[in-house]
């Protein structure tokens, strides 16, 4: 449960919006109903005498009955003490003008003060079973409000954004108070906190200290010192609450505020516990993460890497070799095997790098009105030309894009449609037009269209998930491996980096195409 407790002494408050009593709307007898009650007792005993005066009806009985119901109607209207004073009235006036010897105030006949002593017991105790009764009420009401509170309070909670500031706002409102700060740290009351209270060290404000830390606030002027507050509340061992405003400083909160901050306070804390958790857990993922990628790597470094250095190395050895003589076709074919094989070395190693550039979200595009038509000699330049036909119609429009991003984009979708529509060509188009648009802005879409086995549409997410392969048995000629998988990954990446999507759909009558749209450009033309 949280203590309260005033964390800063000096004159007390005044002024509006300082009283700290903002409590909801309760039932019960109130200081305008005690006042009313109080004249009522002074006012109706005398009223009842002057009417049977007039009446010229002097029944002593009926006359009692009267000035008892005149003191439970002031009981049920203005509390205990008012009734109080409309029975002691009542049993004077009663003994003055009703009982013998009338016009004095003694009483000749024992048994008439015996009854006046029983009208006044009666009358005071209705009188108390009618206040207590109407305190009972009272605080009933002042629970089910308090419980209203709460309920509506978890309700905006669990509806809101989960943050402190939001949450802090609404007991800042709640309570009336003008500003609420949650600090972590030592509470107040520690050893450690009394000794920065007595500002001890050079250069700290009285109060502060120095291992207190603000993680949220709320309200105008929000103190971050145990000074500066008016009020300290400590939540639990780590965190304390800092108000201002609320009962001057020096008194404690009420005691429906004090349960109300207890529950805020339980509130508070699940609410950060809930947040070291998500932080946690995005700790534990990126780990997570992190060991697949390391793992990945090692593989790809441990197999795909050194598949080509192993073939450089064996047609070195065989080059090198003084005892051999080679025909002019076996050295034009080691050659072109440490080709090759350099070049799948330089297409890997360059994949891996722009892999950690897009992981490290270091991947800064420059962009510029580009043709499709631009990146496309660089882009194919190694590749079979007699499997690729080009179909751009002319005129496009250019695109926002980044020269070297969209020529890697291109070059890693071309090479992977022929590894995976080795028997067939692969067709590379273009368009733009009404209906293709990316975030409102008109666009235009590059397609690779190939007519290979395809992929199932459960697999298309995982294909541009680094170190991928889908269907890892499948092999090129020679039986070579395909990759070590981060060509679509850095495709989908680069393009991304560029505001545009990459995306894959099925070639009608068999195959994949993949898609890559990107904004049109709309700056000026070169």
């Amino acid at each position: 449960m949280a203590a309260v407790e005033s964390a800063r002494g000096g004159a007390a408050r005044s002024g509006p919006g300082r009283s700290g009593t903002a409590r909801p709307e309760l039932q019960g007898i109130g200081r305008s109903r005690f006042i009313v009650g109080m004249v009522l007792a002074v006012v109706l005993p005398p009223a009842v005498e002057v009417l049977v005066t007039l009446a010229g009806y002097r029944n002593f009985a009926i006359i009692m009955l009267l000035h008892l119901a005149v003191a439970v109607a002031v009981a049920a209207i203005g509390g205990f003490w008012p009734a109080v004073v409309a029975a002691v009235l009542g049993t004077t006036l009663l003994n003055y003008f009703s009982a013998d010897p009338v016009g004095t105030l003694s009483i000749a006949d024992p048994s008439t003060l015996f009854t006046l002593l029983v009208f006044l017991a009666v009358a005071c105790s209705v009188a108390l079973a009618v206040g207590l009764a109407t305190r009972r009420a009272q605080e009933a009401a002042r629970s089910g409000a308090e419980a209203t509170a709460l309920s509506e309070l978890s309700l905006r909670i669990l509806s809101s954004d989960g943050s402190l500031e939001t949450f802090l706002e609404k007991v800042r409102s709640r309570l009336g108070v003008e500003a609420v700060t949650l600090v972590a740290g030592s509470s107040p009351g520690s050893p450690h906190a009394a000794g920065s209270a007595a500002g001890s060290g050079p250069g700290r404000a009285p109060g502060s200290n120095p291992g207190w830390v603000a993680l949220a606030s709320a309200g105008t002027s929000a103190p971050v010192t145990h000074s500066a507050a008016d009020h300290a509340v400590v939540v639990d061992s780590r965190y304390t609450l800092l108000i201002n405003g609320g009962p001057p400083a020096g008194q404690p909160f009420s005691g429906q505020h004090q349960r109300m901050l207890a529950a805020f306070g339980a509130f508070l804390v699940a609410i950060l516990e809930r947040r070291q958790l998500a932080a946690s857990m995005e700790d534990n993922q990126r780990l997570s993460e992190g060991n697949k990628m390391r793992t990945s790597i090692l593989r790809a470094v441990s197999h795909d890497l050194r598949t080509p250095l192993a073939g450089i190395k064996l047609a070195v050895s065989s080059l090198r070799q003084e005892d051999v003589r080679f025909s002019p076709e076996d050295e034009r074919e080691l050659l072109a095997t440490i080709e090759d094989s350099a070049d799948r070395l330089d297409h890997l190693i360059g994949n891996l790098l722009d892999m950690s550039r897009i992981t490290a979200d270091s991947v800064n595009p420059l962009l510029r009105g580009l043709g499709w038509a631009d990146v496309l000699p660089d882009a194919l330049k190694g590749l079979p030309a007699a499997r690729i036909r080009v179909e751009l119609p002319p005129n496009l429009p250019r695109v926002e894009a980044d020269a070297g991003m969209l020529e890697r984009v291109v070059a890693n979708l071309v090479e992977n449609a022929l590894k995976y529509a080795r028997e067939a060509d692969v067709v590379l188009t273009a368009r733009a037009g009404e209906g293709i648009a990316l975030a409102g802005r008109p666009a235009s879409e590059f397609r690779v269209v190939d007519h290979g086995s395809g992929v199932a549409p459960a697999a298309v997410l995982d294909m541009f998930q680094p170190f991928q392969r889908l269907n890892d048995s499948q092999r090129t000629g020679g039986g070579r491996t395909v990759g070590i998988g981060l060509g679509l990954a850095v495709a989908n990446g680069f393009t991304e980096a560029m505001g545009g999507t990459l995306a894959a759909e099925p070639t009608p009558g068999g195959g994949l195409t993949m898609v890559v749209t990107l904004p049109l450009w709309e700056g000026p033309l070169p």
